[in-house]
């Protein structure tokens, strides 16, 4: 019988869940190096799903790193009844929550200052604008798509944003995107289709009609 691919992935991912599992059984038993071994596995990871939803590389440091010792501190309430993975990630997800309503109440006090240096700028800033006569090459070129990207992960809705990092820029299953943000997978279905449509639309105004 031929191998497929999803038997292959659903392997790997078991043996992946078993190993989390024997960490995570040793850590509690009072081995350290299985804590840190932990955390060198799956850092990279939370890293970016914090700078993501962040939107601020700086902050999603400091959102790992506190995800580890909120995890390091908590595991007695790890049940180990979904993937370890799936627990870390939702510690990251509340903590980047966290970290942009605090930024974004900042924010909030500082407007008025904010908008008067953008209208003591403004002269300059619309010299500094691209010329709409580039070519579409051109404009690729001037705009970095990453960051482009990003911008438009950050404007959207808490429960959008999170939804399409998990899926598209994670690869999570819509099982596991479900376990994060306690919704169904009916739920994670329609918030991703609703998210891509808004980042494609964000991004068509960026960059025009290619």
């Amino acid at each position: 019988m031929p191998l497929r691919l999803s038997n292959i992935m659903s392997e790997l991912k078991t043996q992946i869940t078993d190993e989390d599992a024997s960490l995570v059984a040793s850590w509690r038993s009072g081995d350290p190096a299985s804590f840190e071994a932990l955390v060198r596995k799956h850092q990279k990871r939370m890293l970016n799903i914090a700078f993501r939803i962040s939107g601020n590389y700086e902050d999603a440091c400091e959102i790992t790193q506190d995800a580890f010792v909120a995890a390091y501190r908590e595991i007695g309430s790890f049940r180990g009844t979904a993937r370890f993975t799936t627990w870390l990630t939702s510690i990251v997800i509340n903590l980047a929550r966290n970290r942009r309503q605090q930024v974004q109440s900042r924010q909030q006090h500082e407007a008025w200052s904010m908008n008067e240096t953008a209208s003591d700028n403004s002269s300059r800033t619309g010299r500094e604008l691209p010329s709409p006569s580039l070519s579409a090459h051109d404009r690729l070129e001037r705009l970095d798509l990453h960051e482009k990207l990003q911008d438009c992960i950050n404007g959207l809705g808490e429960e959008f944003r999170e939804t399409i990092v998990l899926r598209d820029l994670q690869d999570s299953s819509y099982g596991e995107i479900g376990a994060i943000l306690k919704v169904k997978e009916g739920t994670v279905k329609s918030r991703l289709f609703r998210a891509r449509e808004m980042v494609k639309d964000c991004l068509k105004q960026a960059v025009g009609e290619l």
